[in-house]
């Protein structure tokens, strides 16, 4: 299975999360990729879209692993696997973490501009991503939900590996995931269009609608 773009992926997820409706959900989209999936969903299920920021720490000389992930609110998971495993000290987390999280607060202001967060204590929350890699955005993205008052938290993408989908089950309440491939090396390998969306992109599709 191969999505066209991430709009047609938010269309079929759409088509998977309708169970979702009368619980009155928030959609939290995971910037930037996930922007477009949860437009779609937010759409179907006529609920509010926002954003919930989150950067990957990723490892000093292969940025693409992840040895853990910052969110808004100042929550933090680390991998400690990664960490040992590439005997990664503290002085180098901190350096990357200092980076991201300088990089979290200048998209968080770009791409909610002068709009205030969408509540979300009490409510139930669906996060959306254009997939899960190692799921450590995820699961950050998840505590942080949980540390807001989010009553009952579910992820949603249209691909992950069965590996990524366990990962957040740990800290999620429900992950929604109709791709599970267990060959793919990668979320871009299952689109035919997955172009890195800019600022301007991302921040025009989170206008009201």
């Amino acid at each position: 299975m191969r999505y066209a773009s991430r709009e047609e992926a938010g269309r079929r997820l759409a088509r998977s999360v309708g169970h979702l409706r009368d619980a009155k959900p928030v959609i939290l989209a995971l910037p930037r990729g996930g922007i477009p999936v949860a437009r779609e969903v937010a759409r179907e299920l006529d609920a509010p879209l926002d954003v919930l920021v989150v950067r990957k720490l990723g490892v000093p000389w292969q940025p693409e692993l992840a040895m853990g992930a910052i969110a808004e609110g100042g929550t933090r998971i680390l991998n400690e696997e990664v960490l040992r495993r590439g005997r990664i000290g503290e002085d180098s987390l901190a350096r990357v973490e200092y980076r991201e999280r300088a990089e979290l607060d200048r998209r968080a202001r770009l791409l909610r501009g002068d709009r205030a967060r969408i509540p979300i204590s009490g409510r139930t929350v669906v996060l959306v991503d254009d997939g899960l890699a190692t799921g450590a955005t995820a699961a950050a993205a998840c505590l942080a939900a949980r540390a807001e008052g989010a009553e009952r938290v579910v992820v949603a993408v249209p691909v992950a590996s069965p590996e990524a989908v366990r990962r957040v089950l740990a800290v999620a309440d429900e992950v929604v995931c109709p791709e599970q491939p267990t060959d793919q090396d990668s979320v871009g390998a299952a689109y035919e269009d997955f172009h890195q969306l800019t600022d301007s992109e991302a921040t025009e599709l989170l206008k009201p609608q």
